[in-house]
């Protein structure tokens, strides 16, 4: 069974199980899409599959849903972390969706030596994930963290997950994936200033860390995450 409107609700979603949703998403069903009583919608949690839900309208604003039969099991995603320096707006968003759509575990702006904005609306940013879950057709939300100082990330980085660090010093060099390890592992994508000397110095020294090239052009930070997570999915990932 295919449905093409889906939504994400936070609560667990399971045979029978009926809720309320919020203002934003009944008036999305009933005034943008006009479904009616007996109309299915996909809804999932992020956490138990989606399922065909029964809507209910219960008022001229409000609708209720019910969930009727499991159609899609539940699929996450390998455990990858993006961790990137925000840009502006506009670009920073394009960064989560598509991270969401190719399939990321955690999302974590960085802030750089260079990185030009010093904070970020981490909730409008965790719905763009949201709604990229919903239109891709995946189960699992991306969590989307509040902005670290990289220098303190790295300084409590766990043991055991690598770091692909995308490094543009290196453009133009042979980079052999399959040879990478397989486990954990994050993405680091830079500002657009590039790292400083002291951050790459330490990146290079972490065990952890594989200094890598994006092909024979320096790339802006947006195509730089979309390239990254490509390459690590093709041969390290889900793909």
């Amino acid at each position: 069974m295919i449905l093409k409107t889906r939504l994400f609700v936070d609560q667990p979603v399971g045979l029978n199980q009926s809720f309320e949703l919020n203002s934003d998403q009944s008036h999305y069903l009933l005034s943008v899409l006009r479904l009616s009583d007996g109309n299915l919608i996909g809804t999932f949690d992020g956490h138990n599959g989606e399922w065909a839900a029964e809507l209910h309208q219960i008022s001229k604003k409000r609708v209720s849903i019910t969930c009727k039969e499991k159609v899609r099991a539940q699929q996450n995603p390998p455990d990858l972390w993006l961790c990137f320096a925000p840009i502006k707006k506009a670009r920073t968003d394009f960064i989560v969706e598509k991270a969401t759509e190719l399939g990321i575990g955690t999302i974590i702006p960085v802030q750089t030596d260079f990185t030009n904005s010093e904070r970020i609306k981490q909730d409008r940013l965790q719905a763009h994930a949201r709604e990229a879950a919903e239109q891709c057709g995946g189960t699992y939300v991306p969590e989307v963290t509040a902005m670290h100082k990289l220098s303190d990330l790295l300084k409590t980085w766990p043991e055991d997950r690598f770091l692909l660090f995308c490094d543009e010093d290196q453009v133009g060099t042979q980079v052999d994936f399959d040879a990478l390890p397989r486990g954990k592992w994050a993405i680091l994508i830079g500002p657009e200033g590039g790292f400083s000397k002291a951050e790459r110095t330490r990146l290079n020294n972490m065990l952890q860390a594989h200094s890598v090239s994006l092909g024979p052009r320096i790339l802006r930070a947006d195509t730089a995450a979309v390239t990254a997570l490509t390459l690590w999915h093709h041969r390290l990932g889900d793909w």
